[in-house]
Formats: C-alpha cells, sequence, structure tokens
C-alpha cells in the first residue's frame, strides 16, 4: 500500500485538519466529536446536515458553506459517524428554523442518524437518498444505495433553504429530488482502504465491475472491458428504464469520477451519454463533469440523471460557495 499516510490511526484526522486551514474563510473544524460546520451561519435558516464515512471526498464535507450544507459528520473510512457527531453538530447549526438530515442509504448511517433525530433536542426531518438503480439490496444496506445523487439533492435542498423555505418544505423537496433523480456506476479497479493495507477486492486487467457501489460493493455483474459508448449505453438504460423521463424531460447529467479516473475520460463518457440520450430523444439542460463522489482512488466512475422541474433548475442554477462546488458568488 503506497498512500500520504504518517500513522493509519491518525489518517482521518491529520487529513480534516489541512482541509479546514485550506478552507477557513468557510468551514470550521469542531475536533470532539468530530464534524465539519458553516463558518458564517445564517440566523433563522433551516439547516443541512449529511455525513457519512469518509472516502468519498469531496463529499460531505467539501460541500459545506453557502448554498449547500450547514456542517458534515465524517466517519472513520467507509465507516459511519456516530448519533453523537451528529447531535452536537445539529445544535452547533441550528439557529431557530431546524435541522433536515440528509442521509445515504446504508444500514449504519441510517441507523445513526435516525437516533440522532430521536434524542437530539433540535427540531429535525430527515431525506434518505436512495438514487443507486445498480441492486435492490447490498452489503450495506437494505434498499437501494444512496450515491452521487447526494450532491444533486444537497445542492437543490441548500438552495431552498437559503431562500428562507421552512423545515417541512425543505424535506418535502428534499423527496421530490430523490425521486426524480438515479445513477449507476463501474469500476475498472479496486481501492484499498488504509486500515486495511489490501485491496477491496479483486478484478482481472480485463474486466470492469458493473453497478459497482462506493465501498467497493459488488453490481450486477462482471464483465469484460467494453468501450466507452457501450458502458455509458448500459448504464444509461437502467437510469431511465428506472426514471421514465418524458419526451420532453429536462435532465441534469452529473458524471462523477471515483477517484482514480482522469477529467479527460470523464469528459469523454460525458460525451457518449451526450450522444446516447440525443439518440433516444432526451434532452440536457444542466450538465456536471467531475469527481463529487468517491471511493479513495478506484478507477471508474457513474452517471447520475436527475428529472429536473422549472424550481429544480432555479435551484441547480443558483449561487453556491463551497469548499468542492462553487458558482455565481
Amino acid at each position: 500500500m503506497k498512500k500520504f499516510i504518517n500513522h493509519v490511526d491518525d489518517f482521518l484526522a491529520e487529513s480534516l485538519v489541512g482541509f479546514a486551514t485550506v478552507h477557513a474563510d468557510l468551514v470550521v473544524l469542531n475536533q470532539e466529536p468530530l464534524f465539519v460546520r458553516r463558518k458564517e451561519l445564517k440566523p433563522g435558516k433551516v439547516a443541512l446536515i449529511s455525513g457519512g464515512g469518509s472516502g468519498h471526498e469531496p463529499l460531505h464535507s467539501g460541500f459545506v458553506g453557502y448554498g449547500m450544507l450547514d456542517a458534515a459528520c465524517p466517519g472513520q473510512i467507509f465507516t459511519s459517524p456516530t448519533p453523537d457527531q451528529m447531535m452536537a453538530a445539529a445544535k452547533a447549526v441550528d439557529t431557530g428554523a431546524g435541522v433536515l438530515f440528509i442521509v445515504k442509504n446504508y444500514s449504519g448511517d441510517l441507523m445513526n442518524f435516525e437516533m440522532a433525530s430521536e434524542m437530539s433536542d433540535v427540531a429535525n426531518a430527515m431525506v434518505l437518498i436512495n438514487d443507486d438503480v445498480a441492486v435492490e439490496n447490498s452489503s450495506y444496506t437494505t434498499g437501494r444505495r444512496g450515491v452521487a445523487g447526494a450532491v444533486i439533492v444537497e445542492k437543490l435542498v441548500g438552495s431552498l433553504a437559503e431562500s428562507g423555505a421552512n423545515l417541512e418544505e425543505c424535506k418535502t423537496f428534499g423527496d421530490r429530488i430523490n425521486k426524480r433523480t438515479a445513477s449507476m456506476g463501474v469500476a475498472f479497479t479496486s481501492c484499498t482502504v488504509p486500515a486495511a493495507g489490501t485491496l477491496t477486492f479483486k478484478i482481472g486487467d480485463d474486466e470492469i465491475e458493473v453497478g459497482v457501489g462506493i465501498h467497493g460493493e459488488p453490481g450486477r455483474r462482471r464483465a469484460k472491458f467494453e468501450p466507452a459508448d457501450a458502458i455509458a449505453a448500459e448504464l444509461l438504460t437502467a437510469i431511465v428504464d428506472d426514471l421514465k423521463p418524458a419526451s420532453d424531460a429536462q435532465l441534469l447529467v452529473l458524471i462523477n469520477g471515483l477517484g482514480g479516473t482522469p477529467l479527460g475520460e470523464l469528459y469523454l463518457l460525458f460525451n457518449s451519454t451526450r450522444a446516447w440520450l440525443q439518440q433516444h430523444d432526451l434532452r440536457i439542460a444542466r450538465a456536471q463533469v467531475g469527481s463529487l463522489t468517491t471511493s479513495l482512488e478506484m478507477a471508474g466512475a457513474s452517471i447520475t440523471l436527475c428529472v429536473l422541474d422549472a424550481e429544480m433548475m432555479r435551484h441547480w442554477d443558483s449561487a453556491v460557495h463551497t469548499p468542492g462546488l462553487r458558482w455565481g458568488r
């Protein structure tokens, strides 16, 4: 294992200190319990909190800031944060309008966020993200996994919260976005969790894992390597079959790198996606390309489609200023 590490047990703590120092104009790191919060809180605004195992950066800490999250609770690599982190974060960022927890559908995350929700003195609600269409159940979940669709939910609901919406409105909007969002990924290589020191799974040089999870969970099938057009077609067929967008639908396309894929390849995958959608008379209204929901150094990518309406498009276009995503401000 070759990684920039001093001591495995200190990896997360040292990484977060570096992150918070670089982005000290936007975020504050709380050490005990561990969470990242927005530096400047907006009084009377619904606060958005997400979190999950580390190793998926910039998700979630990288999306703390104006127009997205108010706090993020990082767990150890691929391990859920604890309820005390979530409760402390909620208390720290609540300014009177309550807290919305945005949770990816993994058993540990869901259990711990539900415990925090029940025990917290802060008024709260929850949005569950389950956008992965690859498999119905996986080694980490009961039901569909939450993957890169979390970025879209955090951005759109973050904008709505900035506009002054109340807690119920933010939850309703988040649930609606989740239902209109679907993702599927493919892995070319595995990744190595520092504490394990070995590859999470083994895959041949001529093989791909179609429908892989962001922790390296198995997908739909192990297949021989194919050209980008063929890979995009398989992922998009599954996504479109799930969403069933109307012919006049306005689609947001997110091409997401899993950590080890060059940006040039991601843009090529977007071009394959564009061509497939055009062949199927589907229109791209907005697009985002980049490594936003990663799996350490795994090579591969995921495709996410979100069926936008006018309100969602307006909130996608609105200003955002976070370490990992920023425009319009």
